[in-house]
């Protein structure tokens, strides 16, 4: 454990990723420790800062990697030199031997490769930080894709995730960083990352993305060969489109962008609202165009080994939130977060709605190239800080995948009106699943359940109005019991006060002697009081 910590901070010095701080942003403790730093006397090299960022994730593993791809997607974030650096890990991380892919390939199927394919290309077509992908022909003459797990990747990414928990858990600690349930968010994020791992279960997403788009002019997702398919090996439609980062050959063909970019927003709209059932790494590497038809352009996805849903309570708040939010109605934003338990109970929902609206009014009806998201996320974290606002670690691979596409239609094409582009879409679902075909398709979803149920509904009521009548007996037996107690309670009540009573009178009687100075030679009242009190005793 204490030797993976050395290595990142060996490699982090190695490439000298200091230089990538603005010092002048920094504390003043900050700036004096990094200029006095013995970091100082390595030499930066000839590498361009973008290079030594991109080799420093590459040697620190997939978990680094992957935080660098989805860096890539915010070119608005970065220079243009870093984020073409950045761009190469989407597809051209250095992959390892043909000949290791070979042994591991046949291992996994337990055949040998000539039986397997008619040919292979042992140099690999992409490298990835997880697996490789390499081209070969199945006997039938079909063109195929062979995806295969980097050996011993999975040690390292256990050594990784034990460091983020290891972070999580100090900021568990921090109350300004509570909120934000590090150790949740980490621990979403290790099982969605080593579910990569099982391409099995990639298969599987991967062929209920294409069922769920099947003759979709919007997207289009390559076949699996479950006879190929393993968990450390899987057979893919070889696919041939152009990739959705390379603009230049998009505009080459004549692709419409603008409608490319909307049609995006509608993929992901329709995955999340639609099918519950998104897409969660739509980094440009992962995402082609299709050549055929560019004037009514399509989309390619592959690699489908992060998926997401939602709960049908997050997705109804989610959209609720989004539509509130389209129509510019920050009180009713408000009211769906306190209402979700987004945040506390006792937040004022004017308050709320007020910090909202001073974020979000500036970049409503906007193209993307004119909102500084940077702001914008600086003013949310603010608002959320604030107001105590809790992350939702359900929302967070969903919040990824936002962030990926609406960087994508930035790139495809920078006068895209988001929010204009998917209301539309939200209404119509909203309006679809509140009406009646809403319910009708509601009905559809319990019939199994309530034809299952209908035989046993006499039988049930039966159950029920026994159990009502057991339960009515047993409240009037307990209202006997509780009326005899509450009687015995009130003679004991009784008895006790003419007990006090009798003793207060013969104390008066037992005080004679003090008494007699001022009743004179007349005891008569004394002895009176004496006798009643001690009758009352008696009584008792």
């Amino acid at each position: 454990m204490i030797f993976r910590p050395l290595r990142i901070l060996w490699v982090i010095t190695r490439y000298r990723l200091d230089t990538l701080l603005p010092l002048e942003r920094l504390p003043l403790w900050l700036r004096l420790i990094f200029r006095w730093s013995p970091l100082r006397i390595i030499s930066v090299g000839e590498r361009s800062r973008g290079e030594r960022l991109r080799l420093a994730l590459e040697a620190l593993g997939p978990i680094f990697v992957k935080f660098g791809q989805m860096l890539s997607t915010r070119r608005d974030l970065f220079p243009d030199d870093i984020a073409d650096e950045l761009k190469r890990l989407q597809d051209q991380v250095p992959p390892f031997p043909g000949e290791e892919a070979e042994a591991l390939i046949e291992a996994s199927l337990g055949m040998p490769l000539t039986e397997a394919f008619a040919e292979f290309s042992r140099e690999p077509l992409a490298s990835a930080s997880i697996a490789q992908v390499h081209t070969a022909r199945l006997p039938t003459g079909e063109d195929v894709v062979v995806k295969v797990i980097r050996p011993g990747i999975e040690r390292v990414m256990r050594q990784d995730m034990a460091l983020l928990y290891l972070l999580a858990k100090v900021l568990q600690r921090v109350p300004e960083a509570k909120r934000l349930h590090p150790v949740e968010v980490v621990r979403d994020y290790e099982v969605t990352l080593f579910d990569e791992l099982d391409l099995t279960k990639e298969a599987a997403n991967t062929s209920q993305l294409k069922r769920n788009f099947a003759k979709s002019p919007l997207l289009y997702v390559p076949a699996i060969h479950w006879a190929l398919t393993r968990q450390k090996v899987m057979v893919q439609e070889r696919i041939h489109g152009v990739p959705v980062a390379d603009i230049d050959a998009l505009k080459a063909q004549d692709t419409d962008l603008k409608r490319l970019a909307e049609r995006g927003v509608e993929i992901f709209f329709t995955q999340v609202f639609r099918d519950n059932f998104f897409h969660a790494d739509m980094h440009p590497g992962n995402i082609f165009v299709a050549r055929e038809t560019p004037a009514d352009p399509q989309y390619i996805a592959i690699d489908c080994g992060i998926v997401g849903s939602l709960t049908r309570e997050d997705q109804d708040y989610l959209a609720r939130n989004l539509l509130a939010f389209f129509h510019q109605d920050y009180y009713e934003v408000a009211a769906l977060h306190i209402e979700s338990g987004w945040v506390g109970e006792d937040t004022r929902a004017n308050e709320f709605a007020a910090a909202v609206r001073t974020v979000c009014e500036p970049i409503l009806e906007k193209p993307l190239k004119d909102i500084s998201f940077g702001q914008v996320l600086l003013g949310l974290f603010q608002t959320a800080r604030r107001f105590n606002m809790e992350v939702q670690p359900q929302l967070v691979l969903l919040q990824k995948t936002l962030l990926n596409i609406e960087g994508l239609g930035r790139q495809l094409y920078p006068d895209l009106d988001l929010w204009a582009t998917a209301k539309p879409y939200l209404e119509q679902w909203m309006k679809e699943r509140a009406g009646a075909h809403g319910l009708w398709e509601s009905l559809k979803r319990q019939a199994p359940e309530l034809t299952r149920q209908l035989p046993e509904l006499p039988v049930l009521a039966h159950q029920a109005l026994s159990q009502t009548e057991k339960r009515s007996r047993q409240l009037g037996q307990q209202a006997e019991v509780l009326t005899h107690i509450l009687g015995r309670l009130s003679h004991q009540a009784k008895r006790v006060r003419r007990t006090r009573l009798g003793l207060a009178l013969v104390a008066v009687a037992l005080a004679w002697q003090p008494l007699s100075t001022w009743l004179g030679d007349q005891p008569w009242p004394v002895l009176a009081a004496a006798a009643i009190g001690t009758l009352l005793m008696i009584w008792n």
